[in-house]
C-alpha cells in the first residue's frame, strides 16, 4: 500500500499503484465500528488495486450474464453493502476486460425496458478467474501471516 491514514475510528486505505489520484480507481471506506462488515461513504473512498475490481467483476459474471449496473449491484449486495463500485471505475474495467477477451458484451433490453450492454464471462475469462482467485488467496494468506491473529472483537 502506498499510504495508510487513520481518521478517528474509520480506517482509510489508499493503494494507487503508480496511478494518478482520481484516475478511475475503485474507492472503498471501511468503518470497523459498523455492526457487520463496515460501511461505505461515497464521498471518501480510497482506491483499491485495479486488479481487485477485475477479479470482482469476473467472479460476479461467473454467476451469469448481467448489465453494468447489475454487476455493480451484485458486488454491493454480495459484499453486504461494504463495496460500492462507481461508474467511473466500473465501465473502464468492463471495457478493459472485454479488450482482453475475458468477457464479451452484446446489446439487449434491461428489466426496465432500456437498452443496455450485457456482459458475460468467456472461457478465457473463466481460466483467468481461477488464476486470479488463486493469486488473491495466496496474497491474503501472506498478509494474514504478517498481521498475525485477528484481534478479538470488543
Amino acid at each position: 500500500m502506498e499510504s495508510e491514514r487513520y481518521l478517528g475510528r474509520r480506517e482509510v486505505y489508499t493503494a494507487d499503484k503508480g496511478q494518478r489520484k482520481g484516475s478511475g480507481s475503485l474507492r472503498l471506506t471501511f468503518d470497523p465500528s459498523h455492526p457487520t462488515l463496515g460501511s461505505m461513504s461515497t464521498s471518501e473512498r480510497p482506491p483499491l488495486l485495479q486488479g481487485t475490481l477485475d477479479l470482482l467483476i469476473l467472479r460476479t459474471l461467473a454467476g451469469g450474464r448481467a448489465h453494468g449496473q447489475g454487476v455493480a449491484r451484485a458486488i454491493q449486495a454480495t459484499s453486504r453493502e461494504s463495496i460500492l463500485v462507481d461508474h467511473g471505475s466500473l465501465y473502464p474495467a468492463l471495457q478493459r476486460l472485454e479488450e482482453r477477451g475475458w468477457i464479451r458484451a452484446e446489446w439487449g433490453t434491461s428489466e426496465n425496458n432500456r437498452r443496455a450492454r450485457f456482459y458475460e464471462i468467456t472461457p478465457i475469462g473463466r481460466r483467468q478467474l481461477v488464476r486470479e482467485t488463486r493469486e488473491w488467496w495466496a496474497l491474503a494468506d501472506a498478509i494474514g501471516l504478517v498481521l498475525g491473529p485477528r484481534p478479538s472483537e470488543r
